[in-house]
């Protein structure tokens, strides 16, 4: 699959290693192509410009889904969901990223680098990335509802 990855400055923060970098060394490692959406230090930057350009890619259909990360993933979250066709979804949890793939055929995973350490990071998005949607007519149904 081709994976585009954005974060903002939260990415890059301390203490231990920066997130986004290890992010991407990861998905390259599982055999994924990575598209580098920025931003790529830690200055301060407003993330919005960075969801946006992972949900156009996914929007376009220049790749095949996405990761965004911030202090929470919440706001990577609002700003890729204003896109049609982009079901991003905040995940915190194992369960979390297997029902937003399984259930709502999330296509942007969002991670929160302040609430999160790298090694559930990484497990998240292994199993947002390994888990297909379930196309049970029910959950069909409903992301079709969305748009």
């Amino acid at each position: 699959m081709k994976i585009a990855v954005g974060s903002d400055h939260a990415g890059f923060e301390g203490p231990g290693p920066p997130y986004k970098p290890a992010i991407i060394k990861h998905v390259l490692e599982l055999g994924h192509e990575v598209v580098d959406c920025g931003t790529n230090g830690p200055q301060a930057v407003d993330y919005p410009h960075f969801a946006d350009k992972v949900a156009r890619a996914v929007q376009e259909g220049a790749v095949d889904g996405g990761i965004l990360m911030c202090g929470t993933g919440i706001g990577m979250s609002m700003a890729a969901n204003r896109h049609a066709g982009v079901r991003a979804a905040t995940c915190a949890t194992p369960d979390m990223a297997r029902l937003a793939r399984e259930h709502n055929n999330a296509n942007v995973l969002c991670i929160g680098r302040r609430i999160l350490p790298l090694e559930q990071c990484l497990e998240l998005v292994d199993i947002f990335l390994a888990t297909p949607f379930s196309e049970a007519e029910r959950h069909r149904r409903r992301v079709a509802i969305m748009g």
